[in-house]
């Protein structure tokens, strides 16, 4: 069993993170300032003696060291998400995804932590139209949050060949699922929807509808986070220190309509009244990119990522979830 320090731990994914390594066997520390994570969801696992949490920014490095101390494996989720967010706030973003960001991989230098697992994401690839997306084949980040995560990739990749670090950033493709926060300015669009299903207004569909992602349900990003801090490294990699990127998606592209007559249809399961609700229209955002779906080839291979979720099955799962705690 391994000491894993998780950053963002109570975050969205990070506390589902949390939850997976605990139960089976591994000692957790997690670090969250509660910015955009939640005491709540991790107070559950306050009684294990195998888990500690640390209240605390990364973007203060005596904090990072301190989260590190002794532990085997990293896994970093914290960071500013959201798009809109960055364009209103670059500075906070970059402060917090690129500043922290650093400040972990120092910390985990100093520590000789071997293995940094990271939170990526698709925003990388910017402007590309090339559908599927493959990890070498990227454009130019379209938002303040895109570029935030690909200076992530880059100094991943600087940190590898100076200090012998083995770095692998997951570009995670729109992530959903339980626990993923429906309140607030910027809430994805999925639990945003969702909310607002339940309580009997209609979403807004930003453009025609036509834009599509490859939503990933939250159990293959476990899969693929468990994949990326424990796979031997020779399978990886013929090299002791190594920067690989892997995109974690389904594999698949749903449109924004089919995303709401989806959840729609699984909620209208739990409540009737929610099956003559239709959607508003409204302008696009900007920096969203008008489609996105990821090739996984490359995780199969060298991770032997395996998705078991495809968008269908996460969106009854996620219906059902936030039915019961909303």
């Amino acid at each position: 069993m391994s000491k894993i320090l998780i950053t963002g731990g109570a975050g969205f994914i990070g506390s589902n993170l949390v939850d997976y390594f605990l139960e089976r066997g591994h000692e957790v520390v997690c670090l969250d300032n509660l910015a955009t994570g939640f005491e709540h969801n991790i107070a559950h696992n306050f009684g294990n003696r195998r888990f500690r949490f640390l209240k605390g920014d990364i973007r203060d490095l005596s904090t990072c060291r301190e989260a590190v101390k002794g532990c085997d494996v990293l896994s970093h989720q914290a960071a500013l998400g959201s798009v809109p967010r960055s364009i209103k706030d670059p500075i906070t973003s970059n402060d917090v995804n690129i500043g922290g960001f650093v400040n972990m991989l120092v910390a985990a230098r100093d520590e000789e932590i071997q293995r940094f697992v990271y939170a990526a994401s698709s925003s990388t690839y910017g402007d590309s139209q090339k559908l599927p997306k493959l990890e070498d084949e990227i454009g130019k980040p379209l938002s303040p949050y895109a570029i935030t995560k690909y200076v992530n990739e880059l100094y991943a990749d600087v940190f590898s060949k100076s200090y012998g670090m083995q770095c692998i950033g997951l570009r995670y493709f729109n992530v959903f699922g339980r626990r993923q926060d429906p309140n607030g300015a910027y809430a994805a669009v999925i639990p945003l929807w969702v909310k607002q299903l339940m309580e009997y207004k209609r979403p807004v569909i930003n453009g025609d509808g036509s834009y599509s992602r490859d939503f990933t349900y939250i159990e293959n990003v476990i899969q693929a986070n468990d994949k990326a801090l424990f796979t031997p490294a020779e399978k990886i990699s013929d090299a002791s220190r190594f920067a690989e990127v892997f995109n974690i998606a389904y594999g698949g592209n749903t449109n924004l309509i089919q995303l709401f007559e989806a959840l729609r249809e699984n909620l209208a399961k739990y409540d009737e009244k929610i099956a003559g609700i239709d959607p508003l229209f409204g302008p696009v955002r900007a920096g969203d990119i008008p489609h996105s779906q990821a090739s996984i080839e490359k995780a199969k291979r060298l991770l032997d990522y395996q998705p078991k979720y495809d968008a269908r099955q996460g969106f009854a799962e996620a219906a059902e979830w936030y039915f019961q705690h909303l």
